[in-house]
């Protein structure tokens, strides 16, 4: 046993999973930046959703038929904020050092740049709102390639880079079930977008999907078994004892 598992497991008793996780000798990051990766994927739909209707009222809100729509919104803010943030991360998230190693960092990097793009050259105004007096058709085209490129990202991570481990556990199946769900969300997005229908709901299965993969590569619900539902456990079994 190394020194970084005595030292892992002495700080607290986690399960052999997690102590190899956090030990692997060519991990470059960690298993926290991954998870913080994993979070504002998943929250980021839901803190926009939020934000809109509070400030914006329901008949705002309906009028946003994607996410990118929220840079019109009152939440506007955060959708800049929550895309600076995870491109920062995706920017310093350096993978493994192995043989795909540079894919790591390629992906990483594309994805931030993707994100920021995103973020700074907006869609076109919603319907009912008016539109940016420096906005032109080339923005909206910038947008949209840079969207799908983002996405894409994601996908080769859940279905790739996340998929070359040595043991093949359940995590691996779940990896691929994200990349599809993400793939499967861009066509369909791409073709509600075409039918002139709101894609907000498939870039929102598409987010939550690539947030799933990045919170259990990141061993967050392991992290949150052990924090949370186990500590309640303990102190459940205290009183009643």
């Amino acid at each position: 046993m190394d020194t970084l598992t005595r030292d892992v497991q002495a700080v607290a008793p986690v399960s052999t999973e997690m102590a190899a996780a956090r030990s692997r000798p060519d991990d470059r990051s960690t298993n926290a930046h991954r998870q913080l990766i994993g979070w504002i994927g998943l929250v980021l739909p839901l803190v926009l959703m939020a934000l809109a209707i509070w400030r914006d009222t329901w008949e705002g809100w309906r009028n946003l038929e994607s996410i990118s729509a929220y840079y019109y919104s009152g939440a506007a803010a955060a959708f800049l904020g929550m895309l600076a943030a995870l491109a920062l991360f995706l920017f310093t998230y350096r993978g493994y050092n192995n043989e795909y190693s540079k894919w790591d960092w390629r992906l990483s990097n594309w994805a931030g740049i993707a994100a920021l793009v995103v973020a700074f050259f907006p869609t076109k105004s919603p319907k009912d709102v008016p539109p940016l007096s420096w906005w032109a058709p080339w923005v909206g085209v910038v947008h949209h390639v840079a969207a799908i490129a983002l996405f894409s990202c994601f996908a080769l991570f859940a279905l790739w880079l996340f998929n070359q481990t040595k043991t093949k556990t359940w995590r691996n199946k779940l990896y691929t079930g994200c990349g599809v769900v993400i793939v499967v969300s861009m066509l369909a997005a791409g073709y509600c977008a075409l039918i002139g229908q709101p894609i907000f709901w498939p870039e929102s299965a598409a987010l939550v999907a690539f947030a799933l993969s990045w919170l259990v590569k990141g061993y967050a619900f392991k992290t949150l078994e052990r924090r949370g539902v186990k500590g309640l456990a303990k102190d459940a079994r205290s009183i009643v004892w």
